[in-house]
């Protein structure tokens, strides 16, 4: 084989190599969502909050998975037509960057606080569950670390959303 050959090879299995590795790296968007502003209210401070709405079953069973990046200032609202129970909680099976995930009331006041790390086991079932302790309505995931940097703590609340208007109801006037 000529030289040259083996350098149009090589160039088109390089290209072949870093185009692949460009799709490994981008996020994997099976299921879309609506998205929305919230504004979380805390002791010392609002903040805009830009998130994904999770409302039907399927948006919510796929939720970040699979997701190598989340802005800063991005999360998932994770939407529920009646209020769930305290040990109804969430899990990280292919979700690949730690989050944080506060569990709120109907009132929109956040009732508990949780870390979650990614689980890197290959069956859903070797994947702890995060269980709030408390009954809860809503559910929003943001990046490890931003409740705390932003002093989000329990009794801080998500304010104004239309949160009947998210789910697809009419809104109230």
């Amino acid at each position: 084989m000529s030289v040259r050959r083996l350098l149009v090879l090589g160039a088109f299995a390089f290209v072949a190599c870093r185009r692949n590795e460009s799709a490994n790296d981008q996020d994997q968007h099976v299921v879309s969502y609506d998205s929305s502003t919230v504004r979380l209210l805390t002791k010392r401070d609002t903040l805009r909050l830009r998130v994904e709405l999770a409302k039907t079953q399927d948006q919510r069973t796929m939720g970040l998975m699979e997701r190598h990046h989340l802005a800063e200032d991005a999360g998932m609202l994770f939407l529920f037509d009646s209020a769930q129970a305290p040990d109804a909680g969430f899990w990280m099976y292919r979700t690949r960057i730690p989050l944080d995930i506060a569990y709120v009331d109907s009132n929109g006041v956040i009732a508990s606080i949780m870390a979650m790390a990614p689980c890197t086991a290959t069956l859903a079932a070797g994947c702890p569950t995060y269980n709030p302790g408390v009954p809860y309505r809503f559910a929003l995931e943001v990046n490890s670390g931003y409740f705390a940097r932003h002093g989000v703590t329990v009794g801080s609340s998500i304010i104004p959303i239309d949160l009947a208007a998210a789910r697809g109801a009419p809104a109230k006037r």
